[in-house]
């Protein structure tokens, strides 16, 4: 059990999409102190930051490609393959 911690948070909720129900935002400490920001400035920013990152994600490919993949469960094989062949011939 956590004490004495108290965040405020900002949900975004999507309409248009089937994936996703909300995103969570956590306000940085001191944040809303400042002065000239209002919570249309805070969803703005949390939706433009949800854009980015959605953004950032679909343009980027997988960092992990099928060869690879397939690389290293044969490496995977061939080491299994190789101490079970120690354990029988030692």
């Amino acid at each position: 059990m956590v004490k004495g911690i108290s965040r405020q948070v900002v949900v975004v909720r999507s309409l248009d999409t089937k994936l996703f129900e909300q995103a969570i935002f956590l306000i940085r400490d001191g944040a809303l102190p400042r002065q000239g920001v209002t919570e249309e400035d805070i969803l703005k920013e949390a939706n433009a930051a949800a854009d980015t990152y959605l953004q950032t994600r679909l343009d980027k490919p997988s960092a992990v490609s099928p060869w690879r993949s397939a690389l290293w469960a044969a490496a995977g094989a061939l080491a299994t393959g190789l101490a079970w062949l120690a354990t029988v011939l030692f």
